[in-house]
């Protein structure tokens, strides 16, 4: 619905039908929900030994991006297969979940409790943690990042805003599960010499930093203003649904990456929190499935998709409300794109696997 109202006015310009992005929305939103559905009636624990061959497929398509990958708004970020077009790069994140999920989680299968049972996540990890400090925790975290390297160079080359996710998600799943503090000191400050080092590599990516500061000054700061126009004008309740006067070809790409801000000038900052609010829920969820999953790897993985939808939706607000540089990241579900939601529909279906073996207090033996 969000869609629709925020789509129409482009749909009908460029394509001559209101309803052109909700119809392809819809088609993707479709096949997510029928692969959200296979996802949750698979054994979570078969995709172990899945986990390297996503990562490499996901290598070998990110590199095939930058060799025949179509561009669009400037960016190559596209691969075409006939008359499916689908980003890789959305293909990597729980390609990344997966791999880190099974070479962190590798150590648990050795502990057991006294009587032979399997122990607990919350007890898993906790021995986890001990092992990992007692087996030079900082070089072991270096050895994962060192692993994921590759694909975050790949897709940061012509996409940096899912690089980041990629490392945000990695940097989050490593940090729950090594108590170690100071290593990440150091993760931390050579993460930022590697950013430092990026962005200095292309000039328009300095240029963002300036525009973020001063936006009102650069004609590239044009969607910047007209997004935080569409939030002020939406007050404490907003004009209506569908009543967005910047949707209609002030804020470019309404559709996209700004959605958000026509959403803030609809329904108002009560429908912007309430949004919000649905997020914080279904992240709350995600962290009670990992605190009751069976094993380390299911944990993990429930982790790393709480931590790929935290990332993102904070990005995305942060962005349209100028808070950090302009990234280009969508809204996870809401934005418009049928890569995306494919992918993320699927990672509910796996979060539901790990679920449907997770010891709750009362559930019932399946």
């Amino acid at each position: 619905m969000i869609l629709y109202s925020a789509s129409a006015y482009n749909g009908e310009v460029r394509f001559g039908d209101p309803a052109w992005y909700f119809k392809k929305q819809f088609f993707a939103m479709a096949l997510g929900l029928a692969a959200m559905y296979g996802m949750s009636a698979v054994d979570y624990h078969l995709l172990r030994k899945a986990a390297i061959p996503a990562y490499l497929f996901s290598l070998i398509l990110s590199g095939a991006v930058l060799l025949f990958g179509d561009a669009y708004n400037g960016s190559r970020r596209w691969l075409s297969v006939g008359p499916i077009s689908f980003q890789p790069a959305e293909f990597a994140k729980p390609a990344v979940i997966l791999l880190l999920a099974a070479v962190v989680g590798r150590r648990a299968d050795d502990h057991k409790s006294v009587s032979g049972t399997e122990l607990s996540a919350h007890r898993i990890l906790w021995f986890t943690f001990c092992s990992l400090q007692k087996e030079h925790g900082g070089l072991r975290i270096l050895s994962v990042f060192l692993l994921i390297l590759p694909i975050i160079a790949l897709v940061g080359t012509n996409n940096l805003s899912t690089a980041i996710i990629i490392l945000g998600i990695a940097v989050f799943l490593i940090f729950i599960s090594n108590p170690a503090y100071l290593p990440f000191l150091w993760v931390i400050l050579a993460g930022g010499g590697f950013m430092g080092i990026f962005l200095s590599l292309e000039s328009y990516r300095l240029e963002r930093l300036a525009i973020w500061r001063n936006p009102e000054l650069y004609e590239k700061g044009y969607q910047t203003m007209q997004g935080l126009y569409a939030i002020g004008s939406g007050g404490v309740f907003g004009l209506g649904l569908g009543n967005s006067l910047q949707k209609l070809g002030f804020v470019p790409e309404a559709q996209n990456d700004m959605i958000f801000s026509v959403i803030c000038e609809e329904l108002g900052l009560a429908g912007a929190v309430f949004l919000m609010f649905l997020f914080l829920l279904l992240l709350w969820r995600f962290m009670v499935i990992a605190t009751h999953a069976p094993d380390l790897f299911g944990a993990l993985i429930a982790a790393g998709i709480m931590g790929h939808i935290a990332i993102q939706v904070i990005l995305n607000i942060a962005v349209v409300t100028n808070t950090i540089p302009n990234t280009g990241i969508t809204l996870p579900f809401i934005s418009y794109g049928g890569t995306s939601v494919l992918f993320l529909l699927s990672e509910m279906g796996l979060a539901l696997s790990v679920s449907r073996f997770s010891n709750y207090p009362g559930k019932r033996r399946q």
